[in-house]
């Protein structure tokens, strides 16, 4: 089958960076839009999780529903189409404060972000070297994403919750153009093998995936609302921004190093140990009244979590080396994150605050651990390797 050329060199770097960027702004600065609209219109908690919770289904939907359907497009016209989604979401809620419209732009602005994604994987697989392509995109998007922690929450000060919503918007617009040089070949519709049919996820594929969504549901639940918890301990946006910047730099760091020494220590106690630090951070960030504690906490868990993550991934590469079970354990990390935030907003509600919130994300990783230990053990005494995923 004859493949379109290859996506080499700068415009590779400049592309894959830009549309990796685009696809986790939602990611990574949402919870700098909860604040400002929970300052600006009093939307309650449990509103403000349906939000966070909308977007991440709608991201989800686009990965496992468009997914299939657009790797017969171009990565360059799935990316046009992404950005122009978001661009449009975003600007529209420069315009209202109505809750339902709101939300349906997190539908919108969603699947934007997961058509992004898309494109992100289908160019990284027209380099040659997929792997390195996407781990290139990341490094550019910690780095750019450093600077916006610290440049939104100013927008926000200066030009209220309409400031960040156009900020965003112009962001996801200068992103795609950078996406504009993504290669506009189209890709081959991959053939089904004749009488296929997929194999049946066994225990420890199941073990893995309860493990995953624990993890998430427990570590990602207080997220969306990370800047309301500093909000409540007298902490402004631009200050939490200035420790987020920092938290993600040194996320990236410590995924770097993994990288290094994955090889050189056991796979099991480092994912029990990553495990174990991130749903401790989670329990710090809601129970500290210090604005330096909460600095350590949010680096803590920003660095573990993208450990932790890798490592389950890696996990059920080894158990399923067909990728299979990998997918759906990112699906799984969706599902959950959207349930996470939902619940979460829940429990403020209920409680008056975001207290109890981290140490039930302690709690729901130390049954993770209880449940995966035995499948991370089981692969090592198999002689498999427990690969390092991309936390993409």
């Amino acid at each position: 089958m004859a493949r379109g050329p290859r996506l080499t060199g700068l415009a590779a770097l400049i592309a894959i960076g830009c549309a990796s960027s685009a696809a986790h702004v939602g990611n990574n600065f949402t919870t700098y839009l909860i604040g400002g609209l929970v300052d600006r219109y009093g939307f309650s908690p449990v509103q403000m999780g349906a939000f966070a919770m909308t977007e991440t289904l709608a991201y989800a939907c686009a990965l496992f529903l468009a997914a299939p359907r657009v790797a017969r497009l171009s990565a360059r016209t799935i990316g046009i189409t992404a950005s122009s989604m978001v661009v449009a979401a975003q600007g529209i809620c420069l315009f209202t404060p109505l809750y339902p419209l709101l939300l349906a732009t997190r539908l919108v602005a969603g699947f934007g972000f997961g058509l992004m994604n898309c494109a992100v994987n289908l160019a990284a697989g027209r380099t040659g070297e997929p792997t390195r392509a996407i781990s290139a995109g990341i490094a550019l998007q910690t780095l750019l994403f450093a600077a916006i922690n610290i440049g939104l929450p100013r927008v926000g000060a200066s030009h209220g919750i309409e400031g960040m919503f156009a900020a965003l918007a112009l962001l996801s617009a200068a992103l795609g153009l950078g996406a504009l040089l993504l290669p506009p070949e189209r890709g081959a519709a991959p053939a089904a093998p004749a009488n296929a049919t997929p194999a049946r996820i066994d225990m420890q594929g199941r073990m893995t995936l309860t493990a995953m969504a624990l993890f998430t549901f427990g570590s990602m639940a207080i997220w969306p609302f990370m800047e309301r918890t500093a909000h409540a301990i007298g902490m402004s946006a631009v200050e939490f921004g200035h420790y987020q910047s920092f938290a993600t730099l040194m996320s990236a760091a410590g995924s770097f190093t993994l990288m290094f020494l994955a090889s050189r220590v056991r796979r099991s106690l480092l994912l029990a140990a990553s495990l174990l630090i991130c749903g401790s951070a989670s329990a710090l960030l809601t129970t500290t009244s210090h604005a330096p504690m909460l600095g350590v906490g949010l680096t803590l868990y920003n660095v573990s979590w993208f450990i932790t993550y890798a490592l389950l991934v890696g996990l059920a590469f080894a158990v399923d080396p067909t990728g299979r079970l990998a997918v759906t354990a990112s699906g799984t990390w969706l599902l959950f994150q959207s349930l996470g935030s939902l619940a979460a907003g829940m429990i403020a509600q209920a409680f008056g605050g975001y207290s109890p919130i981290g140490p039930l994300g302690l709690i729901a990783c130390l049954v993770a651990i209880l449940i995966v230990w035995p499948v991370a053990r089981r692969v090592e005494r198999q002689g498999r390797t427990l690969e390092v995923a991309a936390a993409h």
